[in-house]
């Protein structure tokens, strides 16, 4: 007997149906489909959950607000993981509910501005992962038993610390910017690192 061979999901969206029949929707194309699998895959590789990154996936490149079970069908999964999921996209204030003229289900939607995602992302990771970390990193250092750690455990504390505040308010001032501002400023970076990197290689 073959052994039995494990294949990846592929997200297909089927006609979906709602309170008044039929939708009609189409299935996903292949390139929606990659595009999903893939924002999935590197969700899983950011510490995301696959679904709630698929989820997001669909929503962005949706151009109409989408019901849990529209989301459900389209992407293969349980009803269930897409509520679940739907709920974790809303804690990180990527997507948001909804409702429509006529229906009384919950619809969902997400920014199309990619520059507003980037923004979310960079904000909500910065609150729950670098702010956290600084100050833990602050408070060790002001710590009374600092003292008695050895000057080469100190050193490091105070070096990450820095580097963690560093990052911090870099980012805060990345924020503040208007996409056009940053854009102007990634590409001088670019031009700056191009022109350091000719200057050693000289």
């Amino acid at each position: 007997m073959k052994a039995a061979r494990h294949s990846r999901a592929v997200p297909k969206r089927t006609a979906a149906s709602s309170e008044d029949g039929a939708t009609g929707e189409p299935a996903l194309s292949p390139v929606a489909q990659r595009f999903i699998l893939h924002w999935g895959e590197m969700g899983s590789r950011w510490g995301v959950n696959r679904t709630v990154a698929q989820i997001h996936a669909l929503l962005y490149l949706g151009a109409r607000p989408m019901h849990a079970d529209e989301i459900s069908i389209a992407l293969g999964v349980a009803r269930s993981n897409v509520s679940n999921s739907l709920k974790e996209l809303q804690n990180w204030n990527l997507v948001r509910s909804v409702h429509l003229l006529g229906d009384r289900r919950d619809h969902f939607e997400t920014s199309g501005d990619i520059w507003e995602l980037f923004r979310t992302v960079v904000r909500e990771r910065k609150s729950r992962e670098f702010d956290p970390t600084a100050r833990m990193l602050r408070d060790l250092l002001n710590d009374p038993g600092a003292g008695l750690e050895p000057a080469v455990s100190r050193q490091r504390i105070a070096a990450m610390a820095t580097l963690m505040e560093s990052l911090s308010s870099w980012a805060d001032e990345m924020l503040r910017m208007e996409p056009d501002t940053l854009m102007k400023i990634m590409k001088l970076g670019a031009k700056i690192q191009t022109f350091v990197r000719g200057k050693a290689d000289s």
